[in-house]
């Protein structure tokens, strides 16, 4: 069994039936599940994913959050050590996003089997990046 490190772009393909990820990130999700694979968020991720709900609302957030704690569990807490190789990833590749580089990292500190996006820039960051079909 391993981790799979979940990126925004997949969560919202996950829980937004209109989003263009949506059929992907289900049968990804499903597939690597039923394989044995545990799935880690990071609450960097889940900041991103509540900012459309935080525009209608603080119900829409906690349904939201709801939704993600019960599919997934607690998420992850950016530590110092991921904020360090955040930092250290990000002055190697400038036009990656911080946010970005945090998600990679957590799957780097945590010994992740892979990082899971939509967000084809990443493909050549790390080995443990994996792109939704």
């Amino acid at each position: 069994m391993g981790t799979v490190v979940l990126d925004a772009s997949v969560l919202i393909g996950l829980v937004d039936p209109a989003d263009t990820h949506h059929r992907a990130a289900v049968v990804t999700a499903r597939e690597l599940r039923a394989a044995g694979m545990r799935f880690l968020v990071p609450t960097t991720v889940l900041a991103e994913i509540l900012v459309a709900p935080a525009g209608h609302g603080l119900p829409a957030v906690e349904e939201r959050r709801r939704i993600v704690r019960t599919a997934f569990g607690p998420t992850r807490a950016i530590d110092e050590d991921v904020a360090v190789e955040a930092a250290r990833l990000r002055a190697r590749h400038r036009s990656l996003r911080l946010l970005d580089a945090l998600v990679i990292v957590v799957g780097r500190v945590d010994r992740a089997a892979a990082v899971l996006t939509a967000d084809r820039r990443w493909a050549d960051i790390d080995e443990r990046v994996h792109l939704l079909p």
